[in-house]
């Protein structure tokens, strides 16, 4: 067993060069991290003073190795990330999957549903959402300098080692003016010449309030929008370890407070809303007053080209609902969902399943063909946001008519609309979870994706995929 002491991404890299370059096997590695370093991109440690040959381990040249062997370069942006990622198993899982790479495995990285690959890229989301927030949380504060210039100072708290990745961008916004932001973990300094970087250091080395904290909290407060608030959507996307260094968040229970009756004022004098699908529902709000509703709906442009809205098709009883995003151009004819191409897979999929269509309830977010014209081809356009958000209330009516047990977003529009602009398809593609739409909502593939899938392989496998989240949901069902 060879232990191998590694401290950022370079340390890593050349260690992994010269491993692979002398075959020693991932079960032969035990990787020690050290996370208490300044930064994970320094340069890797040189040799000691007085260090034999006998001392080094295997090593072999850049040059050497790549002679031997090369790296898909998606795989060295992934690693890159995910050496930022907090883990530490982080070190073993990057060789590991580095060995697989050059051992006869060259498509890993293209195998979603590999263990170590989808670790990774789980890693990498963390790393990048964490990047993110630090973007979206980090409020600088004025100081005064000894030559009585001015300054900004920041302190943050990330998850994950991410300054390096972070600091970039705000030398980009901010390069005409001189600011450090501070971490725990790493310092970066921007003097309007040179980003450098330096250790950490705590939240008390960072400044108290300055005169710019109440103009930004008066322009929060101007742009909070009571009739959009959802407090646990707000914690998720502001986390409550952020607040202590961002101004406005002392505002967030006053405003929430005082949100019902500024929702009231707003209504009553008609300000901040986009006509919506909510000013054509019905009073009576049973699945056939909707249907015939939504054929009035002109709450977004859609209803101008399309030849008609596409409402939902099924049994009033339906224990399970199956959400598509929009109506293809066959629908857009018949009056119907999933007709077309989309559906004749579905359909085989559903009795592959073991699944009664006839049983299930079928439908869209959106309720009008969206195109863009070719010669005399309609070609399918996927919906913007204005467009869903404007369709969303004849969605959220009909499964609160419906009162489905099951729930399965096709694709990730659907997936998107009822389970949050977070939602990737790719990585959470067959979880169950209760949700107010129901006691299990899924989100799988959508047929119309797999049909345009060129790879005949991969298109099997996500058939098989679809098949497979169909049946679970069909068991807890009956």
């Amino acid at each position: 067993m060879r232990f191998i002491h590694v401290t950022c991404f370079d340390d890593w890299r050349a260690e992994a060069r010269a491993l692979l370059s002398n075959e020693i096997s991932p079960a032969d590695v035990h990787w020690s991290p050290e996370d208490n370093q300044p930064g994970l991109f320094d340069q890797p440690h040189q040799k000691k003073t007085g260090e034999t040959a006998q001392d080094e381990r295997p090593n072999a040249s850049v040059q050497d190795t790549q002679s031997r062997f090369t790296v898909p370069s998606p795989f060295l942006e992934l690693a890159r990330q995910v050496a930022c990622h907090r883990s530490p198993t982080r070190w073993q899982l990057l060789y590991q999957t580095l060995w697989r790479l050059v051992h006869g495995e060259r498509r890993l990285l293209e195998m979603t549903t590999d263990d170590d690959v989808l670790l990774l890229q789980r890693m990498r989301k963390a790393v990048t959402r964490d990047v993110h927030k630090m973007k979206a949380f980090v409020r600088f504060r004025k100081i005064e300098t000894d030559d009585q210039s001015e300054s900004y100072i920041a302190w943050h708290r990330p998850d994950h080692f991410i300054m390096r990745l972070a600091a970039p961008f705000f030398q980009r916004r901010f390069k005409g003016m001189s600011w450090t932001i501070l971490t725990s973990h790493e310092s970066a300094h921007w003097d309007q010449h040179q980003l450098t970087y330096g250790p950490g250091l705590p939240a008390s080395e960072a400044p108290n309030a300055d005169a710019l904290e109440g103009l930004w909290k008066t322009y929060y407060a101007s742009i909070f929008n009571p009739a959009r608030i959802k407090v646990d959507m707000m914690k998720r996307e502001m986390p409550v370890r952020h607040w202590p260094t961002l101004p406005e968040a002392t505002l967030i229970d006053d405003l929430i407070r005082d949100a019902p009756a500024r929702v009231t004022e707003m209504i009553k004098n008609h300000e901040g809303f986009s006509e919506t699908g909510m000013h054509y529902l019905p009073a009576q709000q049973d699945l056939e007053s909707l249907r015939q509703a939504v054929v009035g709906c002109q709450a977004c442009d859609l209803c101008h080209d399309a030849t008609q809205s596409v409402f939902g098709v099924g049994p009033e009883d339906a224990r399970m609902v199956l959400v598509g995003e929009q109506p293809g151009e066959r629908e857009d004819i018949a009056g119907e969902p999933f007709v077309g191409p989309a559906g004749e897979l579905l359909n085989a999929s559903l009795r592959d399943a073991g699944i009664d269509r006839q049983a299930v309830y079928l439908t869209n977010v959106v309720k009008h063909f969206k195109f863009e014209r070719r010669g005399k081809r309609r070609l399918h356009k996927k919906p913007d946001s204005r467009e869903i958000y404007a369709c969303r209330p004849w969605l959220e009516s009909e499964i609160a008519a419906l009162k489905p047990q099951t729930v399965i977003c096709l694709g990730a529009t659907a997936a998107q609309a009822l389970l949050g602009r977070d939602f990737r398809l790719s990585q959470q593609r067959g979880h169950i979870q209760k949700t107010q739409w129901s006691e299990q909502t899924i989100a799988t593939w959508h047929p119309a994706a797999i049909l345009r899938m060129p790879d005949e392989n991969r298109k099997r496998e996500m058939v098989n995929q679809l098949v497979t989240d169909l049946k679970r949901c069909a068991e807890v069902v009956q």
